[in-house]
């Protein structure tokens, strides 16, 4: 019986002109990427990314808040807080179905969370428990010589409320006790601020 013959691999034969045309293409394929990423680069070279905070909209606090003074019928706090604090907006609220009208501040704090100033006259406990977001009082946090009342819970943010004369300020937000701390006590300074002009110029 004879033996039948290995089938032996045959290898591709691609002919030397095809090999050329495969190499400059593959050239010019890696010498276009380049070109683009080359023309990408210098689009964010000319154009480097804008520093937010460069542009950033100055609210006059102290300003609004003087304007609102006549309608509120008490001076709306207007806390200085430390560089790189700011306030991104600055509103009086008139009364809505619940009666209560507000004065209304919007702060950044200096490691970028965010804590809401909430003052009125005409504060009630429903409006308190809605400006803390229905948070139960869980204890009191004494800052700057003033009792606050502590409203927290395990999820969503914290508040701080504190009846302070003839108005109730409501501080809320998602930040760090210790930037809750900081607008308390600022918010507190600002306040005193107006009863003592007064008491000076009624001499």
């Amino acid at each position: 019986m004879s033996e039948s013959p290995q089938n032996t691999p045959v290898k591709p034969v691609i002919a030397a002109a095809a090999a050329k045309r495969a190499n400059a293409s593959m050239v010019g394929m890696l010498l276009a990427v380049l070109s683009t990423l080359a023309i990408v680069l210098t689009i964010v070279w000319l154009n480097p990314q804008r520093d937010a905070g460069a542009y950033r909209q100055t609210v006059d606090v102290a300003g609004i808040a003087a304007n609102a003074a006549d309608t509120a019928g008490f001076v709306p706090a207007a806390p200085k807080l430390p560089a790189g604090w700011y306030a991104n907006y600055a509103r009086w609220n008139s009364a809505g179905a619940d009666g209560v009208a507000f004065w209304d501040v919007g702060f950044v704090t200096s490691a970028n969370t965010f804590i809401a100033l909430r003052q009125s006259a005409d504060a009630n406990p429903s409006w308190v428990a809605a400006q803390a977001e229905d948070a139960p009082v869980t204890g009191t946090r004494t800052i700057a010589g003033h009792t606050w009342e502590l409203r927290d819970k395990p999820k969503g943010d914290r508040s701080l409320v504190l009846k302070d004369g003839k108005t109730t300020i409501v501080l809320t937000g998602a930040a760090e006790f210790k930037e809750f701390d900081t607008l308390a006590a600022a918010a507190t300074r600002a306040q005193a601020v107006p009863s003592t002009t007064a008491a000076k110029g009624a001499k």
